[in-house]
């Protein structure tokens, strides 16, 4: 299995990088990992809603530069669907059965994503009501990723 992560902006913090590199080791084992960072833009103070929206456009637009025909596209959104850890892991598997060999997760910016981007995605997904800073949403996707395949494989892995 392909997995991608296609992310807005770079990480700056060093134990978000330790962390995102400690789950790139360990899916080593179980898929081909790629993380492809796009340049995120300056918000600036008291934008109105006009310029978020061109600014998550200009972001979008950068994504979906490193989108494959043969990719298929999961965007993480608030409003996405949400599951627990073994049916997240039933649910990459059955996509893998059915053919889906390259697997491409959307992280959006600060802003979140834009709908030149959700509209061209097979499907949201949710990992809370919650917000979370982007930087650490790669960081709880790997882990999620990782605690899937030690699921898959009947591996274990704490709960």
């Amino acid at each position: 299995m392909n997995i991608k992560l296609l992310c807005v902006g770079k990480i700056k913090e060093k134990f978000y990088r330790d962390a995102i590199a400690e789950y790139e080791k360990r899916l080593s084992r179980y898929c081909r990992l790629s993380i492809i960072e796009v340049v995120d833009e300056k918000t600036p103070d008291k934008c109105s809603d006009t310029e978020e929206q061109l600014i998550k456009e200009k972001e979008g637009l950068r994504l979906l530069s490193h989108v494959k025909d043969s990719d298929y596209l999961i965007a993480l959104a608030i409003d996405g669907k949400s599951y627990d850890s073994v049916s997240f892991a039933d649910h990459l598997e059955k996509l893998a059965i059915s053919g889906k060999s390259s697997l491409a997760f959307v992280i959006g910016g600060s802003l979140g994503l834009h709908n030149n981007i959700l509209c061209k995605c097979n499907e949201r997904l949710s990992f809370s009501a919650m917000t979370f800073p982007h930087q650490l949403m790669r960081v709880i996707l790997l882990e999620q990723l990782y605690r899937s395949y030690r699921i898959q494989n009947h591996e274990p892995y704490h709960k």
